[in-house]
């Protein structure tokens, strides 16, 4: 039997029985493709569409575009199955097909890997997509991002190239955000992006719908040893010859007017732990509007109010995945004139003291034993409990002294962050390996600045939400941020951030608390947690100690030492070393 290298969304059980299991299907299809093969599978509404392997792109890095050419043929099949499903047909004008083109790892890499939209747009399917819609403004809003992303991802032109263009435009017409751009202005904006894409790359934007799915395949398997990628799993010990897959996934559009939409959001919250849904939403957007930060986006909550049908099936639909997968799920959507569609579902990222809270509360539900929910809290994260936050008292002062220069942000991820003010990610990196304590302070952060967020005690931004790309690495990482502080204008030009008459520049000393989304000029000092508090993590300790086969005693020196050490469930003092009596200055 031949090999097979494409599977579609409704073929999960042929990738069962090739794999022999479910951590295998994931390893074949990448998580995000194994996931809307599973969501199909019970019947939550998934558009149609297909994934590449991860063989594929392993032999990709081996074979090159030759081994791309030899499985194509089985990549049109499984579109010609796409477009009998859908009804629509690919790079045709008089009914035009268009879809996603997206990486997916077998381990969650958010963000580090690429993605195209809207793949299949042309000047002739864009008018025969405005004659079937009747909204010229999404389609040509629809086109200018494609060439954007294509740009970007496929041919390596840099963002500022298309952005720069856009900010201009804006300003000179007086708009605020992109959503007061006209049909007339985003038709200026797509042929001025045509225009940028042919000086870049010395040739026209490719009009043909089959060469430009080819294209951004291939950009997704080569992004798999991008830097930013590469990087990425080094940090997290994910290996390297695991590939990524790719998911061709039929369009749909939250930015088809007021009854469309696109939001991310967790079963619970990923920052606290609280059985509740978290997460943002913007109307009439695409989906990277949400994690790019672009606009400031609303609370999940509040869709009730705007689409509340769609809500209460999206609610239900939450529900039943996390009652699936056992887990708490990190999901995202789309809304197009009121049709809900699930475009993607993972276990979620977490703070530390979620992952404790999230993992008691599912055993007490039943959804997990003890044993699970035990294993499921690594010794990092209980570690991070023992941190230090900020003394009340300091802070208090530090109000009454005037050095509280913003609240309004997004307490996005939990703790106490003291650092000088970095306002790029080369800098960020360079000074925390010189062992330099760093907050990195941008706009909105982008899958390029993580070597420079993974080497700051914080992260300060002054756009995006509880789902904007810093929020979700920096919770990843156990890293205090506080994102979307829009009263905090930052200019990148002069290297300073202001707020009314405070300011401060790179290299000033600031403190933010990601549990309060409180920033502040200058060093708060720091306290020791309050173990007695932690009752999520003082019960998980107590199953613990039901399961353990091992005794835990303690390393202590001091009285303190020991009176902490017996506090946190030691049975005892393990090692004593008396030489250290003397390095107290009293005893010396």
């Amino acid at each position: 039997m031949a090999e097979k290298w494409v599977y579609r969304f409704d073929e999960v059980e042929q990738a069962e029985k090739k794999m022999g299991s479910w951590d295998g299907v994931r390893g074949l299809l990448g998580g995000k493709g194994a996931n809307l093969a599973e969501m199909t599978r019970i019947d939550v509404p998934v558009p149609p569409g297909f994934t590449i392997t991860t063989e594929a792109c392993m032999k990709y890095q081996e074979k090159g575009g030759d081994f791309l050419d030899s499985i194509w043929p089985e990549v049109e099949a499984a579109m010609a199955d796409t477009e009998k499903k859908t009804g629509k047909k690919f790079g045709d004008p008089s009914n035009p097909l268009l879809v996603s083109v997206r990486s997916g790892a077998k381990f969650s890499m958010p963000g580090m890997m690429d993605t195209v939209l809207n793949v299949g747009l042309n000047d002739q399917v864009a008018e025969g997509m405005v004659k079937l819609t009747g909204d010229e403004r999404f389609v040509y809003d629809a086109y200018r991002r494609l060439i954007h992303m294509f740009g970007s991802v496929v041919m390596g032109i840099d963002d500022e190239h298309f952005d720069e263009h856009l900010d201009t435009y804006k300003k000179e017409k007086g708009y605020k955000q992109d959503t007061e751009l006209n049909a007339g202005d985003w038709k200026a904006i797509t042929a001025k992006y045509k225009a940028v894409f042919a000086e870049q790359t010395g040739q026209e934007f490719p009009a043909d719908a089959s060469a430009q799915l080819r294209l951004a395949s291939e950009a997704v398997f080569k992004s798999w040893n991008g830097a930013r990628a590469v990087a990425y799993r080094e940090f997290e010990g994910i290996p390297h010859d695991l590939g990524t897959a790719v998911n061709v996934v039929t369009m749909v559009f939250g930015n088809m007017g007021d009854t469309s939409g696109t939001g991310v959001a967790f079963t619970r919250n990923p920052a606290t732990g609280e059985k509740k849904l978290y997460g943002d939403y913007l109307m009439n957007a695409q989906g990277e509007d949400v994690v790019a930060g672009i606009r400031t986006p609303s609370d999940i909550s509040e869709m009730g109010q705007e689409l509340p049908d769609a809500f209460t099936q999206f609610v239900d639909i939450t529900k039943k995945l996390e009652k699936h997968y056992r887990e708490m799920q990190d999901v995202e959507f789309t809304i197009e004139q009121g049709k809900l569609w699930m475009l993607q579902t993972r276990n979620g990222k977490r703070t530390p003291r979620s992952a404790i809270r999230i993992a008691v509360e599912m055993a007490e539900e039943g959804l997990i034993g003890k044993e699970e929910a035990v294993l499921r809290v690594t010794p990092k994260q209980a570690d991070f409990l023992l941190h230090p936050q900020f003394d009340e008292n300091a802070k208090r002062q530090a109000v009454e002294a005037g050095r509280l220069i913003s609240d309004d942000g997004v307490n996005a991820s939990p703790g106490a962050a003291v650092g000088k003010t970095a306002f790029d990610a080369d800098l960020a990196a360079e000074w925390g390996k010189a062992g330099e304590k760093v907050i990195m302070v941008r706009p909105e952060t982008k899958p390029d600045d993580v070597h420079g967020m993974i080497a700051s005690q914080g992260i300060l931004t002054s756009r995006g939400g509880a789902t904007s790309h810093a929020a979700v690495v920096a919770r990843q990482f156990g890293i205090p941020c506080v994102s979307g502080a829009e009263s905090i204008q930052i200019d990148l030009v002069a290297r300073t951030a202001a707020v009314g008459d405070k300011v401060f520049k790179e290299g000033d000393v600031i403190s933010i608390d990601g549990t309060t989304s409180e920033v502040f000029l200058g060093e708060i000092p720091t306290v020791e947690p309050d173990f007695e508090k932690e009752t999520y993590f003082r019960k998980l300790l107590d199953w613990a100690d039901e399961l353990k086969k091992l005794g835990v005693r303690a390393n202590a020196d001091y009285p303190r030492d020991a009176e902490r050490a017996r506090a946190y469930g030691a049975k005892g003092i393990g090692l004593c070393r008396t030489e250290h009596m003397f390095f107290e200055t009293e005893r010396l």
